[in-house]
């Protein structure tokens, strides 16, 4: 059987280091190595191997990657050449299909005209408040005709990332989020506690108190939370640093979302940050720009990584997560990522193409006539 093994950045417990499969590339993190083992077998029969890594290496790859540089992006003008020159299209959802509860402008033809030159279409989001099934009904509401089995959210790919390890089931897991990740754990056959029970929860600090926690907490979960508070922040940090092997788990990094079209909010990264900074460990990342969701959604479906291409609006998740996946990469302006930010000097993560939303497909491919 082929194999081929890579070494990306991880964070990992001692724990998971037993562990077997899918290696994630958790871009920010920097206190352990993985190594990852790819094959042509499917995902049921992947597990994790995690080990520690070798800090000069780390510092080295990190020093390698602030002297390269990459070819600035390219303005879309011939959708027709990129369209043909894939199999499947992966977008993300907030910025490009949708802003809040608001459809973007043409995205119902571009999804129907790519559907018609039978590509392959994949939507994924870092946004963990919904499960697949809940997705599927936002995308029905909104006209889009999409399968659940279209859609990956991050809420998904935390179950999934546990069941790809054979998380045990006598272990709890304690969720710092919303209901999407709580419904993916059911689906998937784990007993979990916290979540949006845990909102309302205040701790009343006097002398000599002591906060009691559940010693069978073998993950803690972290996504974006609306409840988040004080209770969970203690409740999380002493399930991963009392409980030993206890996994830190973040379904995303996103310093900010769009929860209506009106302005950013606070992300997912908000969270996650606070339990970084109380238990000093750096979070196992399941969804973009980490690529797990990738090498899942590759096996899941047998393609191609370079067959794919990436359509996002933030820079450093959405285009990240195609480059780390060796896929093709399409930024649009209609969400994150202005232009501004995308020539700055300042900015190293250039896409192959940027245009200013996917319904540029239907006018440049007019254009190209």
């Amino acid at each position: 059987m082929l194999s081929r093994t890579t070494t990306v950045i991880a964070a990992a417990s001692a724990k998971s280091s037993q562990l077997f499969g899918f290696g994630i590339n958790n871009s920010s993190s920097n206190n352990l190595c993985c190594t990852r083992t790819t094959s042509t077998s499917r995902t049921s029969n992947l597990s994790w191997n995690f080990m520690n890594s070798n800090k000069h290496k780390c510092r080295k790859s990190r020093m390698e990657e602030r002297f390269t540089t990459r070819a600035s992006a390219q303005p879309l003008t011939n959708a027709d050449d990129l369209i043909d020159s894939v199999e499947t299209f992966i977008f993300d959802c907030d910025g490009v299909i949708w802003k809040g509860d608001k459809l973007i402008d043409g995205v119902p033809q571009t999804l129907d005209m790519l559907r018609s030159k039978g590509k392959r279409l994949v939507f994924v989001t870092n946004n963990s408040t919904k499960s697949r099934k809940q997705y599927g009904k936002k995308f029905e509401t909104l006209g889009l005709n999409v399968k659940e089995e279209e859609i990956f959210a991050s809420s998904f790919a935390a179950a999934a990332y546990l069941k790809s390890i054979n998380f045990p089931k006598d272990k709890k897991v304690y969720v710092i989020g919303e209901e999407g990740i709580l419904k993916e754990l059911e689906l998937a056959g784990y007993e979990y506690l916290g979540g949006p029970e845990d909102g309302g929860k205040k701790i009343e600090l006097k002398p000599g108190y002591l906060m009691e926690h559940d010693e069978s907490v073998g993950a803690v979960v972290v996504g974006f939370d609306r409840n988040f508070n004080y209770y969970k922040i203690q409740y999380g940090t002493l399930c991963i640093r009392e409980n030993p092997g206890c996994l830190f788990i973040a379904t995303n990094r996103d310093a900010v979302t769009h929860l209506t079209d009106a302005q950013e909010w606070a992300g997912g990264g908000s969270m996650v940050g606070a339990i970084r900074g109380s238990t000093q460990r750096e979070p196992l990342v399941v969804g973009k720009p980490s690529t797990f969701m990738m090498d899942y959604l590759a096996n899941e479906f047998g393609i191609l990584k370079s067959q794919i291409c990436m359509v996002g609006d933030r820079l450093d998740t959405d285009i990240l997560f195609g480059q780390n996946g060796g896929c093709k990469t399409l930024l649009v302006l209609s969400g994150v990522t202005t232009l501004p930010v995308l020539q700055s000097p300042d900015n190293s993560i250039q896409p192959d193409f940027y245009t200013n939303k996917i319904s540029d497909f239907l006018s440049l491919k007019a254009a190209t006539v």
